[in-house]
C-alpha cells in the first residue's frame, strides 16, 4: 500500500479545504490499524452503498509486463510493447441467474456443459433399455458400468489396445445425477472465470488438456479401474486459476487461499467417498497449475498469436468430435 509523505498530505488537506491538517497529522494511526479500518470502510461501502462494477473497465493488464494500463492504449508505457485494441467479448459475458447464485456460462463453457448433459442423457437411456425385472437400473439416475465402458470410459486394457480416445470421452461421462450435478455446478462457477481471464480458445485447450492429463495419471495409477467424469478437468480449471494467481501479488495470494480451500474440500470428499478417482483429480490439478502459470492471460495481442490459438482451439474441437466418432463406431463391437 502506498502512503503519502508528510508534506504531500499537508498540501492535499489544504487544497481539499481541511482547516486543521496539523491535527490530522498528529492523529496518524499505526499502519496495521489503518489497514483494518480501510478494510472495514470498504466492506461497509460494498454492503450499504449503491452497487458499482466489481472491476475497473477503464484499465487492462499488459500481457508482457502485467502492469495496469489505459484500456485504449496502443503501447504499454512501462515496457513499450505494442498492444492490439481490446475486442468486445459478448460471448464471454458472465451474467447471473437465480438472484446472483449461478453465473450464466459463456460460449465455450456452455458447449462443455451441453456435451456433458447430452452424454449423460444417452448413457441413462441405454441403461434403461438394458434394464430388466431381474436387473433393474441403478437408483438416482445411475448409469450401468457396462454402458459407461461402451460409451468410452477410461479402462487401461482397452486404451493400451489402441483406444486412446477414451482419455477424451471419459471426461464427458458421469455415473449418476449427483455425480453430474456436482460437476456441472462447479463448471458453471469456474468455467466463465477461466474463459473470461484467458479467452475462449485458451479455455478450450485448458479444459481438454487438464481433463486428459488427469486420466493419463489415472491410467498408470489404476489401469484396471473404470473411471469417468469431468472432475479432472474441473480440478484443472482450479489449478489454472491458482497458477495465474502467482502473477497478481497480494490480491492473487488472497484468491489463491480461497482456491486451495476448494482443493482441500474436494480432497476430503475423495478420501471419504468410495470409488473416487483421486489420481485423475491430482493430474488435472497439477497440469492446470503449470498451464495457468505459463500461458499468458487475456486475448492474444498479435494477429499471429490470435491465429495460433484459434487453430489450437479448432484442433481440440476436432479431437473431441473425432473421439466421439470413434466411440460410436465401436459401440456395438464385443468388449475384449
Amino acid at each position: 500500500m502506498i502512503t503519502l509523505g508528510r508534506k504531500a498530505r499537508l498540501r492535499y488537506n489544504q487544497r481539499s479545504g481541511h482547516s486543521q491538517p496539523q491535527i490530522l497529522e498528529a492523529m496518524e494511526l499505526p499502519p496495521r490499524l489503518r489497514f483494518k479500518l480501510e478494510k472495514l470502510k470498504s466492506f461497509l461501502r460494498s454492503t450499504f452503498a449503491a452497487k458499482e462494477p466489481s472491476y475497473d473497465t477503464s484499465h487492462r493488464m499488459c500481457p508482457s509486463c502485467r502492469a495496469l494500463i489505459d484500456r485504449k492504449a496502443g503501447k504499454c508505457p512501462h515496457c513499450g510493447v505494442s498492444l492490439k485494441s481490446p475486442r468486445a467479448r459478448e460471448g464471454t459475458a458472465t451474467g447471473r441467474v437465480l438472484g446472483g447464485l449461478i453465473p450464466v456460462p459463456s460460449t465455450a463453457t456452455s458447449a462443455m456443459v451441453a456435451a456433458n448433459i447430452a452424454l449423460y442423457a444417452v448413457s441413462w437411456y441405454l441403461t434403461q433399455e438394458a434394464s430388466s425385472a431381474s436387473q433393474p437400473a441403478p437408483a438416482l439416475g445411475g448409469v450401468d458400468a457396462t454402458v459407461l465402458l461402451r460409451l468410452g470410459g477410461k479402462f487401461g486394457p482397452l486404451i493400451f489396445a489402441g483406444e486412446w480416445w477414451r482419455l477424451v470421452t471419459a471426461c464427458f461421462l458421469h455415473g449418476g445425477l449427483i455425480h453430474i450435478g456436482f460437476n456441472l455446478w462447479c463448471l458453471f462457477d469456474l468455467g466463465p472465470a477461466v474463459e473470461s481471464l484467458f479467452s475462449t480458445p485458451k479455455f478450450i485447450f485448458l479444459y481438454l488438456t487438464t481433463g486428459v492429463a488427469g486420466f493419463v495419471l489415472s491410467l498408470f495409477w489404476s489401469p484396471f479401474q473404470l473411471s469417468i467424469g469431468a472432475s479432472g478437468a474441473i480440478l484443472g480449471l482450479i489449478g489454472v486459476l491458482i497458477g495465474a494467481s502467482f502473477h497478481h501479488g497480494g490480491l492473487g495470494k488472497d484468491y489463491r487461499g480461497q482456491l486451495w480451500k476448494w482443493v482441500m474440500y474436494i480432497a476430503i470428499l475423495g478420501l471419504i467417498m468410495p470409488g473416487v478417482d483421486n489420481a485423475a483429480h491430482a493430474g488435472g490439478l497439477v497440469s492446470g497449475i503449470v498451464l495457468g502459470y505459463v500461458i499468458p492471460e487475456g486475448e492474444p495481442d498479435t494477429r499471429a498469436e490470435d491465429n495460433l490459438w484459434n487453430a489450437v482451439a479448432v484442433f481440440c474441437v476436432i479431437i473431441i468430435a473425432g473421439s466421439f466418432a470413434l466411440m460410436a463406431l465401436q459401440m456395438n463391437r464385443p468388449l475384449q
